[in-house]
Parts: structure tokens; C-alpha cells; sequence
């Protein structure tokens, strides 16, 4: 544990110590930002979609197990299912919209 403390305390001393190394000036250029808001966004939305892809295999697998062991409980499994499907869905969907308002309009 004290390793572990050590070393994430170097780590963001150092981390705060070179961040003024990177620093620009005001005039940056605009297409170097709207590129890496592109780049950012593109990583946001692949992590979205990775975690509700994930969330819903495991939501559908539980789903069929409890099926395979009790088929009798198949109707009282499917809807709660599908609104966990939706509500996942949608969770990756707000994620889309989020970063296609942070990127802006690309061309001008």
C-alpha cells in the first residue's frame, strides 16, 4: 500500500511538475483543436459503445441462463430484459450525442 502511495504521488508531482512544458501560447491554431476534439470524441464514444456492448451481453446471457433453468419464468424474464437492453442502449446513444456536440460543426 505505501509502494502503491509512493508511487502515484511521484507520478502526479511529476505530472504537475511538466505540465507547464506543454503550455502554448493563446494563438493556437483552431484546426489543431477541432482535430483533437475529433480524436477525444472518437475515444469517448468507442468506450461507450465497448461498455453498453458488454452491459448487454451480460444482461442477455443472465437473461437465457435464468430461462435455462426455470423456462416457467421466461415471461417474467423478457420484458425487465428488454428495458435493461433499452436503458442501456440509450446510455450509449446520450454518449453519442454528448460528444457530437462537443466536436461542433467540422468544415468551418
Amino acid at each position: 500500500m505505501k509502494k502503491n502511495l509512493l508511487g502515484l504521488t511521484t507520478f502526479l508531482s511529476i505530472l504537475a511538475i511538466t505540465s507547464t512544458a506543454f503550455a502554448q501560447d493563446a494563438g493556437t491554431n483552431q484546426y489543431d483543436v477541432q482535430m483533437w476534439k475529433a480524436i477525444a470524441a472518437g475515444f469517448a464514444i468507442s468506450i461507450a459503445a465497448l461498455g453498453g456492448a458488454l452491459g448487454q451481453g451480460r444482461a442477455a446471457a443472465a437473461a437465457l441462463e435464468g430461462i435455462a433453468r426455470n423456462p416457467n419464468a421466461s415471461g417474467k424474464l423478457f420484458v425487465p430484459m428488454i428495458l435493461g437492453l433499452a436503458l442501456i442502449e440509450s446510455l450509449v446513444i446520450y454518449a453519442l450525442l454528448i460528444a457530437g456536440g462537443f466536436i461542433g460543426p467540422l468544415g468551418g
